[in-house]
């Protein structure tokens, strides 16, 4: 066990089936630039804390630089034995710098080194996933601009319920997408905190300069208890419920395209380049991204509920338990990251038939319209909803559309009715009236995307978390 950073204590092999079944090198090793990241920081503070000299130091730091341009090359050679990206990276320190790189795992323990590394991995992942949501938002908001003039039938039950603006249907979706970038920085603000210098369970007994490596790191806050910081992953899990709200949402967003993409609605039509065919049917052009994008909602919510119940019956301080975190962490970001992507894609290059909206606009969906009409006239609004439906039950009673009724007809349900009824049958003065903010009105639609751009520069213009990435490495 002499290679192992806990051999000492243990005599002979561990069964082949164990070294595999315990090793984490397989997925961990994504954090390979934040690992290298979270020692170089450590060696300074050892160096302060006069347990490395600079000389050693410096040594350590070129070997890192090292070992980090062969992960980056690809050159990086994992071995029998490299259970973990730790394990790893300080193996391959040694054989470039010799005994030296003994020293840097002093007064450290890998419970502080994995969480910290978790931590800057997902700090990175996490700004890249806002940008990708922003970059959704924008192209949404681009598009309600664009096509504010469209109407088109508001369901609800699924059923045909009133008349709206269909940008007034994308920005009902951004609105959601909104709140999850604003959850989202809530999320990055709870990661960002500096576990490290907590050790194993006790702390650091060498004076580690903590204020140092957070700064260091760029963390905002240094954590306040070192059990808990080495055995909690409520950061994980805030990031695996937020994923699988945001996913609900992108769900949502699918679930209504995939239906205003069939036949029987035809409002859209997806890009060649988000749909795919049959093998047995040459007609059929399958919403396949879409229908991706609402399954990999389920994916995300088993890792949540997944972690959830491993966590639920840990004693405190770290178990191995938790190196279930990782894989599910890394999954969550990969799914979200495509998913997003996709999205984007596909809400910037689908096709709306505007005549097919226009044509699936029926009298019956101003029925509220009609009652309002007798609420202007001063009849009490549920008086007035049950003449409405009264008028509702008279035109099907008649089999004819509800403007069809004449004007004596719905004098048969209230003496308000007048010659002016006829204004009622207008989808454009019908959407007009819903003027107060946050209606489908043109001025109220035409306010929400002000706001959204407003809300967009306001993102575009936060500075970009420093760290390493979950992808590109950088700042070491």
């Amino acid at each position: 066990q002499g290679g192992k950073l806990w051999g000492g204590r243990f005599v002979g092999d561990t069964d082949p089936i164990m070294e595999k079944f315990n090793a984490s090198i397989v997925y961990d090793k994504r954090m390979w630039a934040a690992d290298i990241q979270g020692s170089k920081a450590y060696v300074k503070a050892l160096e302060k804390a006069g347990l490395v000299s600079r000389p050693e130091m410096e040594q350590i730091l070129q070997g890192m630089g090292k070992v980090f341009e062969e992960w980056s090359k690809g050159t990086f050679e994992i071995k029998a034995g490299d259970e973990d990206i730790h394990t790893a990276n300080e193996r391959r320190l040694k054989e470039l710098i010799g005994e030296a790189a003994g020293k840097l795992h002093t007064g450290r323990s890998r419970n502080d080194q994995v969480v910290t590394d978790m931590r800057l991995w997902l700090r990175e992942a996490l700004g890249t996933l806002k940008r990708n949501l922003v970059q959704l938002i924008d192209t949404m908001v681009q598009r309600a601009d664009a096509e504010i003039d469209v109407l088109f039938p508001g369901y609800t039950h699924m059923q045909r319920a009133q008349p709206i603006r269909w940008s007034h249907w994308i920005l009902s979706h951004v609105a959601a997408l909104c709140r999850d970038a604003e959850k989202l920085e809530e999320v990055q603000k709870r990661v960002n905190v500096l576990p490290l210098g907590s050790g194993a369970i006790a702390g650091n007994p060498f004076q580690i300069d903590r204020e140092l490596l957070r700064q260091e790191l760029a963390f905002n806050a240094v954590s306040i208890n070192s059990m808990d910081a080495t055995g909690q992953r409520d950061f994980v899990v805030e990031f695996l419920f937020w994923a699988s709200l945001c996913l609900t949402h992108t769900s949502r967003l699918a679930e209504d395209l995939i239906l205003y993409s069939t036949k029987e609605f035809s409002f859209v039509s997806l890009s060649d380049a988000y749909s795919t065919g049959s093998s047995l049917m040459p007609q059929k052009k399958n919403p396949d991204s879409l229908e991706l994008i609402r399954s990999k909602a389920g994916r995300v919510f088993g890792h949540c509920a997944g972690f959830l119940m491993t966590l639920k019956g840990l004693p405190s301080t770290y178990n191995k338990d938790l190196q279930e975190d990782k894989e599910a962490m890394f999954d969550c970001y990969d799914t979200v990251h495509a998913v997003l992507q996709v999205a984007t894609g596909v809400m910037s290059t689908l096709k709306i038939n505007t005549s097919a909206m226009q044509a699936a606009l029926s009298p019956d969906m101003l029925a509220t319209d009609l009652a309002y009409y007798l609420v202007r006239k001063g009849m009490p609004f549920r008086e007035a909803h049950g003449c409405s439906g009264k008028a509702v039950f008279l035109a099907e009673s008649k089999s004819v559309p509800l403007n069809q009724l004449t004007v004596e007809d719905l004098r048969t349900v209230s003496p308000l009715f007048g010659s002016d009824v006829a204004a009622v049958w207008d989808y454009g003065s019908s959407v007009e009236q819903y003027s107060a903010a946050g209606g489908t009105a043109r001025s109220s639609v035409m306010a929400q995307i002000q706001q959204l751009r407003d809300w967009l520069s306001s993102r575009r213009a936060t500075p970009a978390q420093t760290g390493t990435g979950p992808d590109t490495p950088s700042q070491m």
